[in-house]
């Protein structure tokens, strides 16, 4: 019983310091300019107002900042989904010359943050004239997320046995048949988590969208965000209600795909 109410303390202690934070944030965004110098923890004053969120929409380039981080990070999604299911596949399923090296340079590559290669990559993107395009934005995100869903693709595919594929071959389908119709399917939890991963780094990365965007509709949200802050004051009313705004289509996105974040979809698939 005694463990059972420290548990319980220990979890709700825990439960309020990670609650404190998201509704310090909302009370900010329904106050005033200068809401995040006060004190108080009252969630809703006398002088709250849904006026930050109208002036973030009338006022602002917000709605043409979330419009593009919703092309760049759909975009990236795309890409690193039809990619990593189909590399992570090859190298589960086939032995060929530099499969070892291949797989241990993937491994490398997630040692080496994007912020480090920002200036090979500036200089490519410059000789390529993708600087201040979405295209530059493509490339960055798109080569450095997929390392990582490679290997968990690849890593998921282990986990699934061949005779799946054999008794599908034995059916008529072909290579690709069976890997579209019989592993496309079952690898959903591995998808979902790849798709998340990829789409949450684009939705949420801002050094290299800061240096690669210029003119400011082409701005990302978190790029966009940065220019409530000036040297002299910083509109921290706009800035909290678009945090708010930007941590929306993650949640949603997490709540509609939670449903196939299960693993074990193959057991008892194949009798012995």
């Amino acid at each position: 019983m005694i463990k059972r109410i420290f548990s319980l303390a220990g979890l709700s202690l825990f439960s309020l310091i990670s609650v404190y934070p998201v509704m310090r944030v909302l009370s900010v965004s329904f106050r005033q300019e200068n809401a995040f110098q006060s004190r108080s923890l009252v969630f809703w004053s006398a002088s709250s107002s849904w006026a930050s969120y109208e002036k973030l929409f009338t006022h602002t380039l917000f709605l043409r900042w979330l419009e593009n981080s919703f092309l760049v990070s759909a975009v990236v999604t795309l890409v690193c989904v039809a990619l990593a299911s189909m590399s992570g596949y090859a190298i589960s399923r086939f032995r060929f010359p530099g499969r070892r090296l291949a797989m241990v340079s993937i491994m490398t590559t997630q040692m080496f943050p994007a912020t480090m290669l920002l200036l090979p990559f500036f200089i490519v993107l410059s000789k390529l004239n993708l600087i201040n395009n979405f295209w530059g934005l493509f490339v960055i995100y798109s080569s450095t997320a997929l390392p990582f869903c490679i290997w968990q693709m690849k890593g998921y595919y282990d986990t699934i046995p061949r005779e799946l594929e054999e008794a599908a071959r034995l059916d008529g389908c072909s290579l690709f048949g069976a890997f579209y119709r019989i592993i496309f399917p079952l690898s959903a939890p591995a998808l979902v988590i790849t798709a998340l991963f990829s789409f949450m780094g684009a939705w949420s990365e801002y050094v290299v969208a800061a240096v690669v965007l210029q003119d400011p509709d082409l701005y990302t949200i978190p790029v966009g965000l940065k220019t409530f802050q000036s040297s002299l004051a910083t509109q921290w009313n706009l800035y909290a209600a678009g945090a708010v705004i930007v941590s929306l289509p993650v949640i949603l996105l997490f709540f509609a795909l939670s449903k196939y974040l299960v693993s074990g979809l193959t057991l008892g698939s194949v009798k012995g």
